[in-house]
């Protein structure tokens, strides 16, 4: 019979396969980067096969057939890990750890009021968080290092199972003393006349609010001709600030005002005219999980906590 790999040695050869470094592989697998060295290579011995290149230096280089065996590792531990799922499926719905990743424009605003109702609901569930943009948590929950995603629909998640929670209105933000302040709501069509202040590329809050605004990728007043670049920033809060500093206006998720991220700045905000004014708030997971059943499960509790 052929000698099986451990799997902890596929998870050291996907740790270095995924930061390409071996101090920092070593540290994401809790180990000494002399245990990770010396795991990797009795994998190789194991399977007489040179899965890296040593030929190149202090980079780290893999040959061809690593890189198809490292593939090959990820499907084998995530084939494992839905083993130990379906028992403890079977043994005590939603308990154990959970792995949640969220985008930086839903989690601070909405988790403050999700975890406490968790934790009542759900005493056994050890809920574990990542924060990073869409696109990001997407790639990790296809790896399997994520469980469940918390995101702002539609997003391209690859065929993973979606569940809508709520709709999460847009507010126009405009400065004090604004002309569009003084009407009970704002069009889309007047926002297409001022400067849109947006988060960075890679924010999809940013895709979201040009669509809304009835721009494309790419158009739109987000930069006055007269100066070289355009505004953008990394944070909520940082848009906030600018706008409230006269450097233009901005949309702003309705979450995130009810959590007071305007409170004392002179902000005025206005309602959207018209409909599609909002983004959806929905939970991923994929959609061939053994936990499948328990995310549904999930859905009516966080849907209660994320609506108005």
């Amino acid at each position: 019979m052929t000698p099986l790999p451990a799997p902890q040695q596929l998870r050291y050869l996907l740790a270095l396969a995924e930061h390409r470094h071996f101090g920092r592989a070593a540290a994401a697998c809790a180990v000494t980067q002399s245990t990770l060295s010396a795991g990797i290579l009795a994998l190789e011995r194991q399977l007489d096969a040179r899965l890296l290149d040593r030929d190149g230096g202090k980079r780290v280089v893999f040959t061809a057939l690593g890189r198809e065996i490292a593939g090959r590792a990820g499907v084998a531990l995530r084939s494992l890990e839905a083993i130990a799922e379906a028992v403890v499926a079977a043994r005590a719905p939603l308990s154990g750890a959970l792995r949640l990743g969220v985008i930086p424009t839903i989690g601070p605003f909405l988790l403050p009021r999700l975890m406490p109702a968790l934790r009542q609901a759900y005493p056994l569930l050890r809920l574990y968080l990542r924060e990073d943009t869409s696109d990001r948590l997407v790639a990790r929950l296809h790896d399997g290092r994520l469980d469940l995603l918390l995101l702002a629909l539609p997003w391209d998640c690859a065929g993973a199972e979606t569940a809508t929670l709520a709709r999460d209105a847009f507010l126009a933000a405009l400065p004090a003393g604004h002309g569009l302040a003084t009407g009970e709501a704002v069009s889309a069509a007047a926002l297409q006349g001022e400067r849109l202040l947006l988060l960075e590329d890679g924010h999809c809050l940013r895709d979201q609010a040009l669509d809304v605004c009835g721009f494309a990728r790419g158009e739109g007043p987000l930069r006055d001709p007269a100066e070289p670049d355009g505004f953008a920033a990394t944070s909520l809060h940082t848009l906030v600030q600018m706008v409230a500093g006269g450097l233009g206006v901005t949309l702003l998720p309705r979450i995130a005002v009810q959590a007071g991220i305007a409170a004392g700045t002179g902000l005025v905000l206005r309602p959207l005219a018209g409909a599609g004014g909002w983004r959806t708030l929905g939970l991923v997971w994929r959609s061939q999980s053994p936990l499948a059943g328990d995310y549904r499960a999930l859905v009516p509790l966080m849907a209660q906590v994320a609506g108005p």
